[in-house]
């Protein structure tokens, strides 16, 4: 198609590939029109048709609507205008599609029930603000007034998930189950309760700490450890070991652990404060607890937290061994001091 002279359609489909159908199409709704007509009538075009073609061509294939394509050939709305808002568009449309994705695959993974599917779908069409709205729903209930304890604050912080803009499937896979485990009811409770015992441990007379986290003690003193990392601290060795916790050389274990509590709440070494470090330390074990923070890590891409499972099974285990059992007096003598 050289020069001035004009062509007619069937030229046009052999120089662009297309069908006569597919180019009569466009032609009608003045997207490309002829430039004149045979003497029996049939359309002829131009030059400049088979460049008009390979833009709708392109365009289409991005997805654009027709009166869209029109306007840029016609260049009636500059091209980047039209491009910028396109991938705009298709940037809300790829997130929903990668979303239903992620569903769809937690779906078949997990042989999830209608009633879970249909929750996956509402959790992952969820807006922004929706998804904040529900993250805080989760800390108001677990945290209530201890959010107030400058500590306690810190906690909820490390416990927020933050989704990203542009996150990839494993991110939205966690948010997901993270989202659905949230909403737990005996989760929640099991996490208030946690945290509710972390506070009357830090409340108790020669605490200086807290879970998790180091402070100092009254007066400006040395800073104690929180008894959960003192257990995996003392435990670990001899998990890695083999060490049986039923053995006699398991004793030391224990005893420093126990008189590092004791000191931290003032307390003496007794029955009612053995049962309640293992009250503690089953709360902390909670498989729960640690998966929540597992999915955690991945939606904020953090590094993952280190299991303390080992070392807790392996120390409530020599605790309870060398703990005599408790009664309903002293079970509710050791939750009130």
């Amino acid at each position: 198609m050289d020069g001035d002279a004009l062509h007619p359609i069937g030229e046009l489909a052999r120089r662009t590939g297309l069908t006569v159908k597919t180019i009569r199409f466009y032609s009608d709704r003045g997207i490309v029109p002829p430039a004149g007509r045979s003497p029996a009538g049939y359309r002829l075009y131009g030059a400049d048709a088979v460049a008009r073609l390979a833009l709708v061509r392109t365009l289409r294939e991005l997805g654009l609507d027709l009166p869209t394509i029109r306007e840029v050939v016609d260049r009636k709305i500059p091209l980047p205008d039209v491009a910028a808002a396109h991938a705009e568009a298709l940037a809300v449309r790829i997130r929903v599609l990668r979303l239903r994705h992620a569903v769809l695959m937690a779906v078949a993974r997990r042989g999830s029930t209608p009633e879970e599917t249909e929750l996956m779908h509402k959790l992952a069409g969820l807006s922004e603000d929706e998804r904040r709205r529900l993250v805080g729903d989760f800390l108001d209930a677990v945290f209530g007034a201890l959010d107030t304890v400058p500590a306690s604050a810190g906690v909820m912080r490390s416990m927020t998930p933050e989704l990203p803009d542009n996150p990839d499937p494993e991110q939205l896979d966690a948010w997901l189950e993270l989202a659905e485990l949230s909403q737990d009811p005996d989760f929640r409770a099991a996490v208030r309760r946690l945290l509710e015992d972390d506070a009357a441990d830090r409340a108790a007379p020669g605490v200086a700490g807290r879970a998790g986290l180091r402070g100092h003690a009254p007066g400006g003193g040395v800073p104690r450890r929180d008894p959960v990392a003192v257990v995996r601290d003392a435990a670990g060795p001899a998990v890695a070991a083999g060490l049986d916790p039923d053995s006699p050389r398991a004793d030391p274990v224990v005893t420093s652990v126990i008189a590092h509590y004791a000191d931290a709440l003032g307390r003496r070494d007794d029955t009612a404060l053995r049962h309640r470090l293992l009250a503690r330390l089953v709360a902390v074990g909670d498989p729960r607890r640690e998966r929540y923070l597992q999915l955690l890590a991945v939606v904020n891409g953090w590094q993952a937290p280190e299991s303390l499972t080992p070392v807790l099974d392996w120390f409530t285990r020599a605790l309870r061994a060398r703990t005599p059992a408790v009664t309903t007096g002293t079970a509710d003598t050791f939750r009130r001091v």
